[in-house]
């Protein structure tokens, strides 16, 4: 059986590394619509009716339209942008989440992918939670940082075109991002984190950080408790790897580029026994677990596929 898929947006940049995860896949019909269609409403919604599985590749309002625009139809949709993460019957798309998620999404006709510093941030948070290890009114910082391609083609062109005024930017100053919501509803905090965002001056790739004290969390908690829990939680995973103790302390850096053309997320503990500081790490492209590698797996869950078919290890 063939599964029929349309990428509206499919031109951006999240859209192309969806239609080059799927180009080698038969089992896959990509609905293409001519330049000069890309943008026609009649066209589009003719398109969005005859997919089995819509991805939606656009900014915000323009993908609410869309979802409109096919009302209650039974086409399934995996929304890439910020305007369904965390709306009442969508489905989070993050099969990682929770036991049971892989199975919510492939039985769900409305999911919502995740963002990138999102699903990044609440890989390290959630499982701490669900454990009893963090507490959820647990004041929690993040420090992130992201290729340039995750601020779409202005800022793509801005620093690819030398016009760029820095190397690395700090951003979201009054401490406000579209993707806090997301943060705080899907990690399971009381609050939003303290969410401090940059950019650096590459294409692709992303560093997320929490910096912990051990006092921080359940009472005689400790770094391999930490460690054990994030490693049980994503044991069945094959993107998401927790390095051993071992690998992760024979590590001088963390390269931001470190899972760049890949659809893998790498998560490290670090921890100071003697001060009680942890430092929990994870990395990946944020074009790939972070936007299309994300929208893929997403894909082969609700299609029936196997859920790594197409992925980049």
């Amino acid at each position: 059986m063939t599964l029929s898929v349309f990428i509206d947006g499919g031109h951006g940049t999240t859209g192309l590394e969806i239609r080059d995860r799927l180009a080698e896949r038969p089992e896959i019909a990509v609905i293409a619509l001519d330049d000069d269609r890309r943008k026609d409403v009649d066209a589009r919604l003719n398109a969005l009716n005859e997919a089995d599985i819509a991805i939606l590749c656009l900014p915000d309002d323009a993908a609410r339209d869309a979802v409109a625009m096919v009302g209650d139809s039974n086409i399934k949709i995996i929304d890439a942008s910020t305007a369904h993460r965390t709306e009442p019957g969508w489905t989070y798309g993050f099969p990682e989440w929770e036991t049971g998620q892989r199975d919510a999404i492939a039985n769900s006709n409305r999911v919502g992918n995740p963002g990138c510093y999102a699903q990044t941030f609440i890989a390290l948070a959630h499982p701490l939670i669900l454990a009893g290890l963090l507490p959820a009114d647990t004041r929690v910082s993040v420090n992130a940082t992201s290729g340039y391609s995750g601020g779409g083609r202005a800022m793509i062109e801005e620093f690819e075109s030398g016009a760029a005024a820095t190397a690395f930017r700090n951003y979201a100053l009054p401490m406000q991002h579209k993707h806090l919501p997301e943060m705080q509803q899907h990690s399971g905090l009381d609050r939003q984190p303290l969410f401090s965002p940059s950019v650096a001056n590459l294409y692709r790739g992303m560093l997320v950080e929490i910096p912990l004290y051990l006092s921080q969390m359940r009472p005689g908690a400790t770094a391999e408790d930490i460690h054990s829990a994030l490693e049980d939680h994503y044991a069945d995973s094959r993107l998401i790897t927790v390095l051993n103790d071992a690998d992760a302390a024979a590590l001088d850096i963390v390269a931001i580029e470190r899972c760049a053309e890949t659809d893998r997320m790498d998560i490290m503990v670090f921890a100071n026994s003697e001060t009680g500081q942890v430092r929990l790490c994870a990395v990946l492209d944020n074009l790939g677990k972070g936007a299309a590698g994300a929208a893929v797996q997403n894909l082969n869950l609700m299609g029936g596929f196997d859920e790594y078919s197409g992925l980049r290890f």
